[in-house]
Order: C-alpha cells, then sequence, then structure tokens
C-alpha cells in the first residue's frame, strides 16, 4: 500500500462512537410508549387534515412529545 494511499484510509476512518444511554422510562412499559407516541402521531396528522406534513416527522415530534410528558412524571 502507498502512502497516499494509507494516509487516505486514515482520513475516511470514522471516530468511535458509543450507543447513548436509553432514557429512565425505558426501563418500563415500551409497548405502552410506542402506542402513545403512535396515537400523539395519528392526531397530529388528523389536526392537518391528513394533508401536506411529513409521517416521520409527525412521529418524531410525537416521540419528543411522549417522552417529555413520561420523563415529567418521573420526577
Amino acid at each position: 500500500m502507498s502512502r497516499t494511499a494509507a494516509i487516505t484510509l486514515k482520513k475516511k476512518a470514522k471516530p468511535a462512537v458509543t450507543a447513548p444511554l436509553p432514557p429512565a422510562h425505558c426501563s418500563g412499559n415500551t409497548e405502552d410508549r410506542e402506542h402513545r407516541i403512535a396515537v400523539a402521531a395519528y392526531f397530529r396528522a388528523e389536526r392537518r387534515g391528513f394533508q401536506g406534513g411529513d409521517p416521520v416527522v409527525d412521529w418524531l415530534e410525537a416521540e419528543a412529545e411522549v417522552d417529555a410528558r413520561l420523563n415529567s412524571e418521573l420526577h
């Protein structure tokens, strides 16, 4: 392997990533959490008449909302 190829390979190497710790509420019922997220995401889409929007964004926003509510219930 040439010196240039070795330098190029070093530049492309990705840094080690540690897995994030799960939120405190994950030790509870994850099926209930996912159900709450699904319902909240559905209501977000319903409020806009199921027109436009992005289901992934609905899910992510609903997930943040549910997690915030669950975390506030724990503290």
